[in-house]
Formats: structure tokens, sequence, C-alpha cells
């Protein structure tokens, strides 16, 4: 008489429980590592084994009893993932780190030679990635994203661990020898306004910025600015718009210093007092609680900090 009962395999839960939470075959299998087709054969393999549908093929997702399935086995899967997080501790000598697409290619990729010096036989692997990781499925160790203030509303999940690590200073840039600028001069804030604007996802961080300068007060949120000559989803594509003399980006230093400092961008405003220091965010480092404790996290925390302190000043707005 065996002291458990007999289990499916191992990797057929393991696709399906990704499946439950990914909701796509393919992204299932982007997830993983794998083809497709080998999570199709998996799912198709577990059903066999259980001797039920868990997969609804006509409208996607899960069928009820493959939902009711996987509610049961998804806290199983997180305790592995914890017990065996715990256990490796730091023998493991590898952090996997997410962040934001803009800030690894511009700022965070160029200074981690200096982490493996520091810390040799210590590998970060860094995603960029424009979506977070389950950090309580444990996808990755850590995530390095950007979080605007209006955004933060709480109701994070308790086991969520999220520590603000650059408040960077917001400012608009452009290419200095875009036809557009050319024998025009911009002496105030609302001198912008006349000027071709890209913006990101949404014009939110342009109407706070505005707004932090005394713009559109009497009309509150929502007052309308002049329609995008670009909207480009992402922080470092509006900085490269930029850089190409299409319009205005609204960005900061940790993603554009290197092209300020060759001249490739500039910053409007620069030194004028009507301009002023603005915050619309951070980047925050967010880590599992189960994490947390790992010395190579650790590690990667304190030589983070280290590496915003030797920003330069004005790189970084004014604590609030």
């Amino acid at each position: 008489m065996t002291d458990r009962p007999h289990l499916p395999p191992f990797s057929a839960l393991r696709a399906f429980e990704a499946f439950g939470r990914h909701g796509k075959v393919r992204r299932t299998a982007a997830a993983l590592g794998v083809s497709h087709a080998i999570i199709s054969r998996h799912l198709a393999a577990l059903e066999d084994w259980l001797g039920t549908t868990l997969i609804d093929r006509v409208h996607g997702g899960l069928t009820p009893a493959g939902a009711d399935y996987h509610a049961l086995i998804g806290p199983a899967f997180d305790q592995l993932c914890s017990a065996t997080e715990r256990m490796r501790g730091d023998s493991g000598a590898q952090l996997q780190v997410w962040s934001m697409p803009g800030l690894a290619y511009h700022w965070l990729t160029s200074r981690l030679p200096d982490f493996g010096r520091r810390h040799p036989g210590l590998a970060v692997t860094l995603r960029p990635s424009d979506a977070a990781p389950d950090l309580n499925r444990h996808e990755a160790h850590a995530d390095l994203r950007w979080w605007r203030d209006s955004d933060l509303a709480g109701g994070e999940h308790p086991a969520i661990v999220r520590v603000p690590v650059i408040r960077p200073r917001v400012f608009p840039v452009a290419r200095p020898d875009a036809p557009w600028l050319k024998g025009r001069t911009v002496d105030k804030p609302a001198d912008l306004l006349a000027l071709p604007l890209t913006y990101e996802d949404d014009d939110v961080e342009w109407q706070i910025w505005f707004a932090a300068h005394g713009l559109f007060s009497e009309h509150g949120p929502g007052a309308a600015l002049p329609p995008p000559v670009a909207r480009l989803w992402q922080a470092h594509m509006t900085l490269a718009a930029a850089r190409d003399g299409q319009g205005v980006a609204l960005t900061n230093a940790f993603l554009a210093g290197e092209d300020l400092a060759a001249g490739r961008v500039i910053e409007l405003g620069a030194g004028n007092p009507a301009f002023r220091a603005v915050s619309l965010g951070a980047y925050y480092l967010t880590t599992h609680r189960d994490s947390g404790d790992i010395r190579p996290l650790r590690q990667f925390s304190a030589w983070l900090t280290q590496m915003v302190d030797q920003a330069p000043a004005d790189w970084q707005a004014p604590p609030l």
C-alpha cells in the first residue's frame, strides 16, 4: 500500500497550472519556454489521466471542472515554489530580475557588469518586460517598474513588498535642430502647448506635469491637451521619437542621460525658474517576502541603491 495516491505526470500538472494563469496555449508555452504543441499534449494527457475535460476548446479558458481543479492545485504549486526558494537560499547564485524596457536598455544594462565584478559567481538574468512578473508564483525574484503616484491605490497582496528606489525629476526634451523648434522660444511651460507632443499610452503624465506648473488648474484633471503628434505607448519609444525630431517627449535623466550628454536631445526650460522640478512617480523594486531574505537579492538591492546614489543630484526629484 502506498502512502500517497498515484499522481499525474508533473510536467502535465505544471502545464495545466500555468495554462490556468495565462489562459492561452501560446502564452503558456512562452512562459514555460517550450512549444505550444508540447503544452497541448500535456493538457490532453492530463485530461486523459483524470478522465475529464479541463480545457474549454470552444470558448477558451477552463471548464468548470478545470477551474475547480486549478483552484485546488494552484496553492500547492505556490507552496512548492516558496519551499524551494527558501531551501535554495543563495546556493543557486542566480537572480531573475524583470524591469521596464526603457530603464533596462538605457540605464540598468550598462551598470550590471559592475555588480558582477562586486559579486563574482552571482549571475543576474535581466528580462525587459512591459508586464510585471507574477511574484506570487515566483516568476522572478524582483521587478523594477515605474508606478505613477496617482496609480498607487493600495490593495497589494500582503506577501508583496514594494520599495521606491528611483524618484526621477521629469522634464520635456526635444531634438535641438528639430525644424519646428527653429525660431521658437520656450520661455514658459505654456509655450510647449504650441509644439508637437508625443504621448505614451495616455496623456495623464502631461496633464500632471502641466498642472504642476499651474496650467489647467481652473479646469482640473482632464483638461484638453493638443492632439499628440505620436502615441508610442512606452517611455523609451517617446524618447526615441524626440531624438528623431518628431516631437517633445516627457522623460527623465535615467532614460535620457546619454542622449542629453551627447546633445542628441536637450532639456527644454533647463535652468529656467519658470520650469519646476516635477515628480510624477517612482521606479519601485518589488519582491516577494519569501525572496526578500535571500542574500543575492539583498546584495542586488544594496547595489542598486548605490548606483542610484551615484547619479547626478538633478536627476532625481526633491524629496516629497
